[in-house]
C-alpha cells in the first residue's frame, strides 16, 4: 500500500474518533505512533460479519404457561425440555462409545513428561484398558450396580478417565476425592460411600489412607490401586493393616486375563457420587445419574450447535478438577464427539508450558486465572505508549464484540493480542467460565483480546454444573445468560431480604433432567435442596434481565443483620473489593450488635508494592503491610471500587486489618472449592476483629 492510499483511508469517516482522539495527545507522544495510526485502517478494510445468534437476542427466554413464573429456553419448540440432544447416548458409556465411533479410532487422552512432547493413547486403547479396569474389579468380587461404589484419589490425569469409564461399563459408580480435601473429610466420604477400593496417583496418598486404617478411623479400606510406582515397604505394611496394595498395570493385567462383556448402565443409574464441600460441616454426597450428566451436555451442545460444533479436530486441556462437575461435564462433550483430551503435567505452575505444547482448542477457566491473565496483560503496559496502544486496540475489538463479531486475525489481533493468544497454544476457540462469578471487565477484555467464542455458565453441582448459559452472540457482560435447554429456572420470594418474585428478583430455583437426585444417605439435607415438586433451591439471588436472560445479584446463604436491621451478603462486597488492584483476598465482617461492616484483606504480594510505588511509597511487601498510609490507600480504593459498582452506603466497609497470609486449604480457611470458611475466619481473626471495632468511631 502506497503512502497516499495510507492517508486517504486515514481520512475515513470511520475514523473520525481515532483522528479526535489523537489531536489531544502531546506531539512528543504522537511522533512515537504515526505509523501505527495509519495501519488502523486495515482493520476496516478486513472487518467480518458477524457470528448469526440461533435466537432473537433481545428475548433469550420466555415464561412457561401456568408455571408460576418459571421461564425456559427459546431454543425449545416448546415447554418439554430436552434430555438427549443425540438418539443413541443415554449414558455416559454410550457417550464414549460414540466418541470411539466418529473419531475413528483416533487420539483420545494425551499427557506428557517435563520438556517432552504429548503422547497420546487412542480411543481403542482406552476402550480396551477401561474394560480390563472394569472386569479385574467384577474378577475381585464388585459388583454390576449402580449402588458399588469406587473411590478415586487423583488429580486429572489419563487414568482418570480409564478407572471412570471402567466403572461406567460395568454399570459401577465414581466416587471421587479431593486432591486438597483435609484428612477429616476424606475419612468422612470413605466412610459414608463405604469405599472398600479407592485408586491413588501418588505413593503420599496411599500412605495418608494407610494412616487411617491404622488409626482405626477407616476401617472399611481394603484395597489401594496405585497409578505410580512403589516400593515394597508400602506393601509390606498394607499388609499389617489388612489393605492389599495393586499397581494399575497388575490390576489391568488381572482384567486382561479375565475379560467380561460390558453391563452398560441405565440413563437412571447413579454415575458419580460428587461430594460437595460446605463452608460448615461434612461434605454432602450429591446423586448425579447418567441422565443428569448427558442432559447437561446436551442441554451445551443444543446452545452451541451451529457456533462450536465439537469435533475430533477439537482438542481440551485438562487442568481444573475432574472432582467437580464442572470439569467432568466438559469432558463428557469432548468424549462424546471424539475429541482430544490432554492433561496438565500435574503442576499448576507448569501450565503455560503445556498449553503452548498441546496448542488446545478448548479451553474452560475459572474467574481466579482469568483475573490473573487480566492483571498480568495490563502489568506487562508499563509505559505510556504501550498502554495507548493496548487501550485503543481494546476499544476497537471491544466495538466488533458490541457488533457481534469474534475473530482473531484483526489488525488489533497481529499488533497487540497475538502474544498474549500465542501464550495459549495460538488455537483456542472455545472458552467457558463457570464456579464463581467473574468480573464484567475481566470477561469483556479477555473475550476481545483473545478473540474466541467465550461463554460464561452458572449453577452448581446439583444441577450437573450447568442451568444458565451466555447465548451464542450474545457478548455482553456482567449477566449469566438464559436457562439452559434441559431444565426451567424460576425465582422465589426471600421475603427477608425484600427480594420479591413478582418484581422480578428472588432465589434462583431449577428444575430439569440435570438436577440431582439427593445427598447420600442424608434425606435431611436432600429436603432443605429439594421442594416437593421437584425444585432446586440454589441460595443465589438472581433477576431477570429485560431480554429474558439471568443476572445474579445477590446469595441467600451467609447472610446477616446489622444494628439498625440491614441485611448484608458478604459474598457480593467480597467479589467487588477484590477487584482492587493491590488486593489479593478480602473477607467482610459484621454482626447485629454493630452498625457497620469491617474487613481483613490479604494484600497481593506481586501488586502492592509497584501500586505503593506509584503513591508514592517505598519498602518491602512486609513493611508496606505495617503502613499505616498504606493501609489507609488501600480501604479508600475498595470503598471506591465499592460506590461505583452501586453498594450502599451500609454495605461499605469503614475499616481493613491487614495480614500477610493468603486464606487457603492448608491453613483451614478455605473450602477445596477456594470459598471462605466463614466461621473459622471469624474465629482466625476475632482479636483483629474486636480491635477495629474499638477503635473505628461512625
Amino acid at each position: 500500500m502506497q503512502a497516499h492510499e495510507l492517508f486517504g483511508y486515514f481520512r475515513m469517516p470511520e475514523l473520525v474518533d481515532f483522528r479526535q482522539y489523537v489531536r489531544t495527545l502531546p506531539t512528543n507522544t504522537l511522533m512515537g505512533f504515526g505509523a501505527f495510526a495509519a495501519l488502523t485502517t486495515f482493520w476496516y478494510a478486513t472487518r467480518p460479519k458477524a457470528l448469526k445468534p440461533p435466537c432473537d437476542l433481545s428475548m433469550q427466554s420466555v415464561e412457561v404457561a401456568g408455571s408460576d413464573g418459571a421461564r425456559r429456553s427459546t431454543l425449545l419448540d416448546s415447554d418439554e425440555l430436552l434430555v438427549y440432544f443425540y438418539d443413541d447416548v443415554r449414558t455416559l458409556y454410550d457417550g464414549f462409545q460414540r466418541g470411539l465411533q466418529v473419531s475413528n479410532n483416533g487420539p483420545c487422552l494425551g499427557s506428557r513428561k517435563p520438556d517432552q512432547p504429548y503422547e497420546w493413547l487412542s480411543y481403542k486403547e482406552v476402550a480396551e484398558l477401561s474394560e480390563c479396569v472394569g472386569s479385574a474389579l467384577i474378577q475381585k468380587g464388585f459388583r454390576t450396580s449402580s449402588d458399588q461404589l469406587i473411590g478415586i484419589f487423583a488429580q486429572n490425569r489419563p487414568e482418570w478417565v480409564i478407572i471412570e469409564q471402567g466403572c461406567f461399563a460395568y454399570s459401577m459408580v465414581v466416587v471421587p476425592l479431593y486432591d486438597t480435601l483435609g484428612t477429616e473429610a476424606i475419612t468422612y466420604i470413605i466412610n459414608k460411600a463405604e469405599l472398600s477400593l479407592v485408586f491413588v496417583d501418588k505413593t503420599e496418598k496411599a500412605k495418608l489412607l494407610l494412616d487411617g486404617v491404622e488409626n482405626k478411623l477407616i476401617p472399611v479400606l481394603k484395597t489401594i490401586v496405585l497409578m505410580d510406582s512403589y516400593g515394597s515397604e508400602l506393601v509390606e505394611r498394607g499388609k499389617k493393616y489388612g489393605v492389599e496394595i495393586l499397581s494399575m498395570k497388575a490390576l489391568q493385567n488381572l482384567g486382561k486375563a479375565n475379560r467380561r462383556k460390558p453391563k452398560p448402565p441405565a440413563p437412571e443409574d447413579i454415575a458419580v457420587v460428587c461430594f460437595t464441600s460446605g463452608t460448615t460441616g461434612n461434605p454432602k454426597g450429591a446423586l448425579i445419574t447418567h441422565r443428569n450428566i448427558v442432559s447437561d451436555c446436551s442441554a451445551f451442545v443444543k446452545m452451541t450447535e451451529n457456533t462450536v460444533n465439537p469435533s475430533p479436530d477439537d482438542t481440551l486441556i485438562s487442568f481444573l478438577p475432574l472432582a467437580h462437575m464442572f470439569e467432568r461435564v466438559v469432558e463428557c462433550v469432548m468424549l462424546c464427539h471424539g475429541a482430544k483430551i490432554g492433561f496438565f503435567q500435574g503442576d499448576i505452575r507448569l501450565l503455560m508450558d503445556d498449553l503452548k505444547v498441546l496448542q488446545p482448542t478448548v479451553f474452560p477457566v475459572v474467574p481466579r486465572l482469568l483475573n490473573r491473565m487480566f492483571d498480568r496483560i495490563f502489568g506487562q503496559a508499563n509505559s505510556t505508549l504501550k498502554r495507548w496502544m493496548l487501550d485503543f486496540a481494546y476499544k476497537r475489538k471491544e466495538a466488533e464484540l458490541r457488533s457481534g463479531i469474534i475473530r482473531n486475525n484483526s489488525l488489533w489481533d497481529k499488533l497487540i493480542f497475538h502474544k498474549i493468544q500465542s501464550s495459549l497454544g495460538g488455537k483456542v476457540r472455545l472458552m467457558i467460565t463457570g464456579a464463581a462469578p467473574v468480573s464484567a471487565t475481566v470477561l469483556t477484555f479477555l473475550r476481545a483480546a483473545l478473540g474466541c467464542q467465550f461463554y460464561e455458565g452458572y449453577g452448581q453441582t446439583e444441577c450437573t454444573a450447568g442451568c444458565c448459559l451466555t447465548m451464542p452472540g450474545d457478548w455482553t457482560a456482567g449477566h449469566v445468560g438464559s436457562p439452559m435447554p434441559c431444565n426451567y429456572v424460576k425465582l422465589a420470594d426471600v421475603e427477608e431480604m425484600n427480594y420479591m418474585a413478582a418484581k422480578g428478583e428472588g432465589e434462583v430455583c431449577v428444575k430439569g433432567p440435570n438436577v440431582f437426585q439427593g445427598y447420600l444417605k442424608d434425606p435431611a439435607k436432600t429436603a432443605e435442596a429439594l421442594d416437593k415438586d421437584g425444585w432446586l433451591h440454589t441460595g443465589d439471588i438472581g433477576k431477570w434481565l429485560p431480554n429474558g436472560t439471568l443476572k445474579i445479584i445477590d446469595r441467600k446463604k451467609h447472610i446477616f443483620k446489622l444494628a439498625q436491621g440491614e441485611y448484608i451478603a458478604p459474598e457480593k462486597i467480597e467479589n467487588i473489593y477484590v477487584r482492587s488492584e493491590p488486593v489479593a483476598q478480602v473477607f467482610v465482617h459484621g454482626e447485629s450488635l454493630q452498625s457497620f461492616l469491617v474487613a481483613i484483606v490479604v494484600p497481593d504480594a506481586e501488586s502492592l508494592c509497584p501500586w505503593a510505588r506509584k503513591r508514592g511509597f517505598e519498602g518491602s511487601f512486609e513493611e508496606l503491610c505495617r503502613n499505616k498510609d498504606i493501609k489507609k490507600a488501600i480501604l479508600e480504593d475498595m470503598v471506591g471500587l465499592g460506590k461505583d459498582s452501586g453498594l450502599k452506603p451500609f454495605e461499605q466497609i469503614k475499616g481493613i486489618a491487614l495480614h500477610l497470609e493468603l486464606f487457603s486449604v492448608d491453613n483451614g480457611l478455605l473450602t477445596p472449592t477456594m470459598k471462605a470458611k466463614r466461621a473459622e475466619l471469624r474465629s482466625y481473626f476475632r482479636s483483629q476483629i474486636e480491635e477495629l471495632y474499638s477503635t473505628i468511631k461512625v
